[in-house]
């Protein structure tokens, strides 16, 4: 099942695709279609208490082709930075390209959310811990990278840089109908023309690897998100641009940067 979450008639709802539309899952509302193009997409996560800010893990350098695109050798072990949950916007918004930035490129990226609270799992158990899949397009600014292997803050935290959904796909859905997260094609497309293809099948550390690694010395919660780093064919984005990030199985994300003035 997709599900999403919205702001639709001054409130925000979650919802679930049927039939090419979305059915709020709002009490007083149950049942109720919109359509996707009424709505306000937010990104399709579970609400965290506010006393717990979420915990955003992401990759770098986890495919080997995009380790050659960069001339750099791929990682020996998971290469891993965490992310502010202020960067993370829905799908069909709007990304803020700072002034001066002279390359801002995309990240297709499969995000995984956690389902339950997962603490030093072995890995053959760690797709058990998985709540679903989202599309993540995650946006660096490489004009101030310092170091590939230790990206900062700056190339990885800006508001708006982090687009994610439009669903969360159970987890359930593909384990079943695509054998699980490790064979899947990526795709992106700035304008219409494609830019980038890639398939999870490809990366270095997968995502099973990924959950027991980090479980095993930090205790990851419902909610939390593991971004499993992009394959190679990232290009430069201008304001006006509009991206697609896709995932087989999982959706398209759709994107637009902007400039301060046309955000203003």
């Amino acid at each position: 099942m997709k599900h999403a979450r919205i702001a639709w008639a001054g409130a925000v709802h979650d919802a679930v695709e049927l039939e090419g539309q979305l059915a709020l899952l709002t009490p007083a509302l149950r049942g109720r279609r919109v359509g996707f193009d009424e709505v306000v997409w937010l990104p399709p996560l579970p609400p965290n208490p506010p006393s717990r800010p979420r915990t955003i893990l992401a990759l770098g350098l986890n495919y080997a082709d995009h380790a050659k695109e960069l001339a750099f050798k791929a990682p020996d072990e998971p290469l891993a930075f965490l992310k502010g949950e202020a960067g993370l916007t829905g799908h069909r918004g709007v990304t803020l390209r700072p002034v001066g930035v002279q390359n801002m490129h995309y990240e297709c990226e499969l995000a995984v959310v956690i389902g339950r609270t997962a603490r030093r799992v072995q890995k053959a158990d760690a797709l058990d811990f998985v709540a679903g899949y989202t599309v993540a397009n995650d946006y660096a600014i490489r004009d101030v990278l310092e170091n590939w292997y230790r990206p900062n803050l700056r190339v990885k935290n800006r508001d708006t840089c982090t687009p994610i959904g439009p669903w969360l796909v159970d987890a359930a859905d593909v384990h079943e109908r695509h054998g699980g997260p490790m064979n899947l094609a990526l795709q992106t497309t700035v304008n219409g023309r494609v830019t980038q293809q890639g398939n999870t099948r490809d990366m270095i550390f997968d995502v099973p690897t990924l959950i027991a690694y980090f479980s095993a010395f930090m205790t990851l919660q419902p909610g939390d998100l593991i971004l499993t780093g992009t394959p190679d064919g990232v290009v430069d984005c201008q304001p006006g641009d509009v991206v697609v990030t896709s995932i087989e199985g999982v959706g398209d994300l759709v994107n637009t940067i902007t400039s301060p003035t046309e955000s203003a």
